[in-house]
């Protein structure tokens, strides 16, 4: 077992498999990348044509319910141990690194769960309201506003 902190960064590209048809995924992975100064995040886009689960040995059911990783050394990681890898990626881990806690990790788990199924609906909803925002700002005022 290595004495590493979980949080350190790999030497080599962690791949992140995310659907970007999820507006929060596709905003976190913009995000991700804006901080990954070593190129050591890959992400692949699940919603892109031409995307195959099976190559990679995944099933595609499974790869669009929660996100998958595969860290350097090889291993697959889901849900919450792939956010916990990704941030580690860019040198953020200490950010979720309270999420891998004891008796935190399981409540973590189970959000990030809630959250996986739920994203799409959530993210529309989002980007719904974010719409309606800025109409009514570029516009100068908002029908009820001008009198």
């Amino acid at each position: 077992m290595s004495n590493r902190a979980p949080w350190n960064r790999p030497t080599t590209p962690l791949r992140l498999f995310f659907d970007g048809a999820c507006p929060f995924c596709r905003a976190e992975i913009d995000w991700l990348q804006r901080r990954d100064r070593h190129g050591r995040l890959v992400p692949v886009d699940i919603a892109a044509a031409g995307f195959d689960a099976a190559r990679w040995g995944f099933d595609p059911g499974e790869v669009r319910r929660v996100l998958h990783a595969i860290a350097p050394d090889g291993r697959v990681l889901r849900g919450m141990e792939a956010v916990r890898a990704a941030y580690g990626a860019v040198g953020l881990g200490w950010l979720v690194a309270p999420t891998g806690w004891p008796g935190l990790r399981g409540v973590f788990d189970r959000l990030y769960a809630a959250f996986a199924r739920n994203r799409l609906a959530w993210g529309a909803r989002w980007l719904r309201l974010r719409s309606v925002r800025p109409r009514a700002a570029t516009q100068g005022s908002c029908a009820r506003c001008a009198g």
